[in-house]
């Protein structure tokens, strides 16, 4: 036992602790949450609904709808840079040498340095959403064209980007992307099917999506909500009290029918369970599905909507942003209790955490 307490201590040590960034959606601020309390907030963040927080080596950013990039240091806790570049930012990615935005206000893609300095601006006249890097390329989805764009680096001017290839009349409306090893996979809004570009292969090719009689699903939320389980796919039902389930050529396995209208799906790091929140009634629940058996195995039910969960990488814990109530509840995940309640933050949403490094 001894043993294992002390190897225990060293591969936390080697491998950091776990620092929680609570974004306040109405308090244009980031609570901060070390060894289960609140120990500070980063204030003045803007326009913090649906804002959305990444890491990178020892940097954090954080992107605003009101079109606002925020360059932060997730150890001191301080903003170090911001650039605004539209009045609304809809998505952005962040490599070692650059960070690109899509930009859904002005229509445009901008590429900015890693402190937040612009190095080029590309005119699209279309929202932009969907956007990915893979290898020396930048892909994303032109919404109101119907068209998917692929930049690539030009070595003689890193990081700027130049057009490569583009793809038009790929579906209407496409509205979020995600990558799946080489595949940028995208949905669309009026369109049965999602797009893929093998990025490898640089070829676009439809897919349906089909359920039990090979009935079509006529709409996928967006992919933020989707689990990748290595072999299997969860995706959450629009309209319909289930949870998809297909293996990763998207062949239908089975529906798991939930408590409600199923939002968000957050799959363990072990690939052994799946979180489920929900909307309308149910929004305060959550549903936990055992992904061998997929079936349901527990239910939890709050004092008000549940907007995020976020499974801990170092501890058997599920963390939940219980908004109505101020506080973040943590789940045992070996007992499936909750734990404890964290108090003190105001109506939080996404839960992010960034791995700190001893």
């Amino acid at each position: 036992m001894k043993k294992w307490i002390v190897l225990f201590g060293f591969v936390v040590s080697l491998f950091g602790t776990e620092k929680f960034f609570i974004v306040e959606r109405e308090n244009s601020s980031l609570a901060i949450i070390e060894e289960s309390k609140v120990t500070e907030r980063i204030v003045n963040m803007k326009d913090m609904n649906h804002g959305v927080v990444k890491f990178h080596a020892k940097d954090g950013y954080a992107i605003t709808r009101d079109g606002y990039v925020l360059r932060f240091n997730p150890q001191t806790n301080k903003i170090l840079n911001e650039y605004k570049t539209s009045k609304s930012a809809i998505g952005f990615v962040v490599e070692d040498d650059f960070v690109a935005v899509a930009n859904y206000d002005d229509k445009s893609v901008d590429i900015l340095t890693k402190d937040l300095k612009p190095l080029q601006k590309i005119v699209t006249n279309s929202r932009n959403v969907g956007i990915k890097t893979y290898k020396n390329y930048l892909v994303f989805a032109q919404m109101d064209t119907d068209k998917l764009t692929i930049l690539k680096r030009d070595p003689k001017r890193k990081p700027f980007f130049v057009p490569f290839k583009e793809f038009e009349d790929v579906g209407i409306m496409p509205f979020d992307a995600m990558l799946d090893n080489q595949n940028y996979i995208v949905g669309f809004f009026k369109s049965p099917y999602f797009g893929v570009i093998d990025l490898e292969k640089m070829n676009f090719s439809q897919i349906k999506i089909l359920t039990q009689n090979n009935q079509p699903v006529l709409k996928v939320p967006h992919f933020g909500f989707w689990s990748l389980g290595g072999q299997q796919v969860f995706i959450p039902a629009v309209g319909d009290n289930k949870v998809l389930v297909y293996d990763n050529k998207f062949n239908f396995i089975k529906n798991i029918t939930t408590i409600g209208l199923p939002v968000f799906t957050a799959l363990s790091p072990d690939k052994r369970y799946l979180a489920v929140t929900f909307s309308g009634e149910k929004f305060p629940v959550i549903q936990i599905i055992d992904t061998k058996t997929l079936e349901v195995l527990k239910e939890f039910n709050f004092d008000g909507k549940v907007l995020h969960v976020r499974w801990s990488e170092e501890k058997p814990h599920l963390y939940v942003s219980v908004n109505d109530t101020n506080k973040i509840a943590v789940i045992n995940t070996n007992d499936w209790f909750v734990s404890k309640e964290i108090f003190g933050v105001k109506k939080p949403s996404g839960i992010f955490i960034y791995r700190e490094k001893k």
